[in-house]
């Protein structure tokens, strides 16, 4: 289920409808409620279709059944049911208590939820409520702004980012490195979050500045080591040598906000590599990234060539507690050396 449904069922004209599901594509969206006698719709392109009819809509997830809460009592069946039914809910004067209090009876439920907002800083509001929030929120053709629904649609978490000491920088030779070929373009300070422990992910900056010796590629991000870990949304890793054309990866700036980008491809190739040793409230990791002029880590202030890092130098990264089980952040003792 994707994260903005656009509501395209609302007018009369077959025309009308049609015109607004190719607007919705074109804004990226995916996901699209329309009416159940617009099967023929599937035709426009790989999309998902939602169809009503009255109040079911009947979609890939199962079905669910539109409700307008408009009272505590409304609010309240909607609740019981989480774990029978999934239900799309909409009201004209949204409160955040209900949504919070139905978001938390549907959590774990197996139920979906999904809230029509009014706009996108409802739609966010509503996404980011109880930290899960709702499955998904549907939106009206007035609130499809080119921009911001790119941005709601892009949008990962955002992620802390600490600060960590270089204690070492030395030569291991060569080794298989890996170069992320994104389809968007990153600014300076953007880049991803690469390293050979989960718990330590550097923030390895795009090839967004210019060099004397090669043009700038602010799509690309020369990453590291085939056996490196990489962020990807939903909070997950994947190795380097995992990543394909057509996946997606997370890009993190400088700030931690993060956003959504897909891989055009990957180059590996083998290179001379350097080992980076770093240090984070005591505890020590590493990292192996090739040894080039152009390889940057983001700091605090701009961003350090790998080719002059030294001992004491601070660089971002993504450091976490626990570990990982094919990707997925587990809260067990891991030790990764």
């Amino acid at each position: 289920m994707g994260r903005i449904w656009a509501r395209a069922d609302l007018p009369d004209g077959k025309e009308e409808r049609k015109n607004l599901v190719t607007r919705a594509m074109e804004r990226g969206i995916e996901d699209i409620l329309v009416r159940e006698d617009d099967q023929d719709l599937t035709s426009l392109g790989r999309i998902v279709l939602h169809f009503r009819s009255g109040d079911i809509v009947t979609s890939p997830d199962g079905i669910l059944r539109m409700v307008d809460v408009d009272s505590p009592e409304t609010m309240k069946a909607v609740m019981e049911s989480a774990g029978k039914e999934s239900f799309v809910v909409s009201t004209k004067d949204w409160k955040v208590i209900p949504l919070e209090n139905m978001v938390a009876a549907f959590q774990g439920s197996g139920s979906k939820l999904v809230a029509e907002a009014d706009g996108l800083e409802e739609a966010t509001l509503f996404l980011q409520t109880l930290e899960k929030g709702a499955d998904a929120v549907l939106l009206r053709p007035e609130h499809w702004d080119a921009e911001e629904i790119s941005s709601l649609l892009n949008e990962d978490d955002s992620l802390g980012l600490s600060t960590v000491k270089v204690t070492g920088v030395r030569k291991v030779g060569m080794a298989d490195r890996v170069c992320v070929d994104t389809c968007s373009i990153m600014y300076p300070g953007e880049g991803m979050l690469i390293g050979s422990q989960s718990a330590c992910l550097l923030l390895v900056q795009s090839e967004s500045e210019e060099s004397g010796y090669v043009a700038s590629r602010p799509f690309r991000v020369n990453a590291g080591a085939v056996h490196a870990y990489a962020m990807t949304p939903g909070g997950k890793t994947r190795y380097l040598s995992e990543i394909r054309s057509g996946d997606e990866v997370l890009i993190v700036g400088r700030d931690g906000g993060s956003r959504r980008s897909v891989v055009g491809r990957c180059k590996t190739e083998s290179r001379p590599m350097l080992l980076l040793e770093l240090e984070h409230e005591g505890s020590r990791f590493t990292a192996v990234v090739q040894n080039a002029e152009t390889v940057r880590l983001v700091s605090p202030e701009g961003s350090l060539s790998v080719a002059h890092l030294k001992e004491g130098d601070e660089v971002l990264a993504k450091v976490d507690r626990g570990g990982r089980h094919f990707g997925m952040s587990v809260d067990e003792t891991i030790s990764e050396t």
